[in-house]
Order: structure tokens, then sequence, then C-alpha cells
């Protein structure tokens, strides 16, 4: 049992910028109030000294230990460039918690990703939620299987038309998806059927599994879907193909959704944007900017702050962050980005996200303001275990 006193707490809930108590009991909070010593004589107390504390950070969009550093070629596991339909891939499968970048994310106040295939496949797998410390993926899942990944854009068609393979254009990267879609929704009807008359004690034949099929048609059954695009026009072919096939969809990178932010409202649309920091290394990264966060953020527009790792270093996730405020963010909003506002878009607010009573006790303490580049964490707390200390 853990006894946060004085803290400066942004809670991304009920309690912001206000000096209170914190109390950690096993995983989860269990008090947050002024709280006296006396009344808990067991726990072990930490004083914030008004410093300012804040949940753990939550990156919504990464690729973490799908990509281990140093390593090259035998770490590279993200993209499976032998089919553009790969939906039977697992980011579980491939992630190694011995990474290095996981002892310096979750030290720069990480506790939580969203990680798994990038967009090399038009439909490339699932990504995972886990927290950052583990000795195995079974130490850190939060969610074995969070949402499907799928990409539109230069990469599929740059990956495939250097194969002289389809997909090599935009219409048909929206044409493999669609068509792995169809085939999919009959695969399920024809399960579905099936199952349906083996309960009625009906005569039923089974269909032939097909692990594809199956996979993706999880989609049906609310499995949510990522769509990587950047480009106004692959964004709005992205809502379309959701609302098309009915999908619980969220647009990933969306980098030009700034310029189409009405639209983007009027669909009702979740984005995970970024990353912004670094140079515009294609062309469809032409149009990034920070201030889409504060356009986007003005349209009522729901989004979260990725850094795309390896892209850009978990570790830099404060550093991408306060440039979105200096350039109008609001910054309570700006921490929301990385803290409930992701964990809500990968469905995982119930455990992560706030500091609030019942969640996991995922807490950073810094020793000074969040966004200025010279903080640190004074200490990093996942799951109630102090993993790391100043």
């Amino acid at each position: 049992m853990y006894l946060i006193k004085n803290a400066n707490l942004i809670s991304m809930a009920d309690i912001n910028y206000e000096i209170i108590d914190i109390l950690v009991d096993g995983k989860k909070i269990k008090k947050i109030g002024k709280i006296n010593e006396k009344d808990f004589p067991k726990a072990k107390v930490i004083d914030a000294k008004e410093n300012f504390v804040t949940p753990g950070l939550v990156d919504p969009h990464c690729h973490i230990g799908m990509y281990e550093e140093s390593i090259g070629f035998e770490g590279a596991d993200g993209n499976e460039m032998t089919s553009p339909v790969t939906p039977e891939l697992r980011a579980i499968d491939a992630i190694k918690p011995q990474d290095v970048a996981f002892a310096e994310t979750r030290e720069h106040g990480i506790t939580t990703v969203a990680t798994g295939p990038g967009s090399a496949n038009c439909i490339g797998g699932t990504f995972t939620v886990i927290k950052t410390y583990g000795k195995t993926i079974d130490d850190m899942i939060v969610v074995p299987e969070s949402s499907m990944k799928m990409a539109l854009g230069e990469n599929p068609k740059r990956v495939y038309s250097s194969k002289s393979q389809t997909p090599a254009t935009r219409m048909a990267t929206a044409a493999v998806i669609r068509e792995a879609l169809t085939k999919a929704k009959d695969y399920k009807d024809n399960m579905d059927e099936y199952e349906q008359n083996k309960n009625s004690n009906k005569e039923a034949k089974k269909p032939e599994f097909n692990m594809k099929n199956a996979s993706l048609s999880r989609v049906f059954d609310g499995l949510q879907v990522k769509i990587h695009a950047h480009q106004q026009d692959d964004i709005v072919t992205a809502i379309r193909i959701i609302e098309e096939f009915g999908l619980n969809g969220t647009i990933e990178h969306a980098t030009e959704a700034h310029l189409i932010p009405e639209y983007i409202k009027e669909h009702n649309i979740q984005l995970i944007i970024g990353p912004t920091l670094g140079s515009k290394s294609k062309y469809e990264l032409r149009n990034k900017s920070f201030k889409s966060a504060k356009i986007l953020h003005d349209a009522g527009v729901e989004f979260a702050i990725m850094t795309d790792h390896p892209v850009i270093h978990l570790s830099n996730t404060l550093t991408q962050l306060g440039i979105f405020v200096r350039e109008g963010l609001d910054e309570l909003e700006a921490f929301k980005a990385v803290t409930i506002n992701s964990a809500k878009i990968n469905n995982v607010d119930d455990r992560v996200g706030s500091i609030e009573v019942g969640k996991d006790a995922d807490i950073v303490i810094w020793d000074g303001h969040p966004l200025h580049y010279m903080t640190k964490p004074e200490k990093v707390m996942i799951n109630g275990e102090v993993i790391h200390s100043k």
C-alpha cells in the first residue's frame, strides 16, 4: 500500500491542478482526497512535494516491441510483406519485452501503449494494448487483440507495386479491403447459420474453416478497426469503408484531417493524429502541421495523439505534445490526448488514462511541469508498483 501525499494532481477526470492525496492499495487506486497518514499506518508514504502528478501516459498507436531497437532485420517483425491481406496475424506473437525501448519508455512516464503491425498491408493483423513493464508479454497484456489494422495510401501501394502485385493504386487498395471484408462477412453469416441450425437440432454442415476470414469476421462483432490514412482523400475513403460495412473504426495518423474538420465531425469519426514531430519525409505529409490539434478540437472532433514509435521515440511523447500546446491547443486538452482520450479510443478507459478510484495505479510524479523540456519523472508506478525512481 502506498500513500502519495501533496500531489499537484492532474487527474484527467474531475480533479485537476489541485493539491491532494492518493491512496494505492495493491494494483488499484483506493482513495483520492485529504488522507490522514494515521488512518493507514501500513502505507508507505511518498511525499510528492506539490509536484505535478498525472496518470501514466497512454500511447494510442505505436510499434514498440515489433521493431526491436539496435537489432535490424532479426528484430523487425512489424510487416509481413508477402500478402496484402493478413488479418490472422497478431502483434502479441511478435512483441519482444526485452526490447530496450520499453525501459526508456516507462522511465519517461508512458505506462500503457497500443502496439501492432505496420502499414505495408491493406489488412495487417491485430494490435494489442499492453503495459510497458513485464518479463513476458503475458505479464504486460491489457487487451490481447484490441483492434484490426488496415491501411490506405502510399504504403501498401508502394510495397505491392514494387512486386508487380495488387494493389498498385489507391483504387485497388480500397478494393482489396472491400473484397476481404465481403468474404469475411459471408463466412460469418455461414458460421452463424450453422450454429443456429445446430442449436435447433437441424441438419447442419459446418463451413470449412478459413483462418483469415475467421479473424477478420470479428470486426462485424465490434472489434475495432484502425485505418492508416494521411491524405484527406484517403481519410474520406476510410470513412466510406467504415460506414459501408458498419465498422467500429478510427482513422490513424489523419495528417490532413485539419483540412476537412467539418466533414469528420459530421461523420462522428474518432482520430489518432501524428506523429507530427520531425520532417515531412514523404509527399503524404506535406500538410503536416502542429496547428492541426487546435483546429480539430475547436471543431469538436475527438482525438488522441500518437508517436508511431519508432518513427518518433516514445520518450519524446511530451516534447511533441508541448509543441501542440505552443501552437494553440489547450494544455489540459493536450494532456487528455495522451491519457484519457487515448484510453477511450482504444477502449481501455475503464482501467487506465486517468487517476480515479478503482482504476489501475499507473501514476507518474514529475519533478517539474510535465511539458518543460528539463522535466523528468521523479517516480513511475505501474499496477501499484514503483518501477522507476529518479
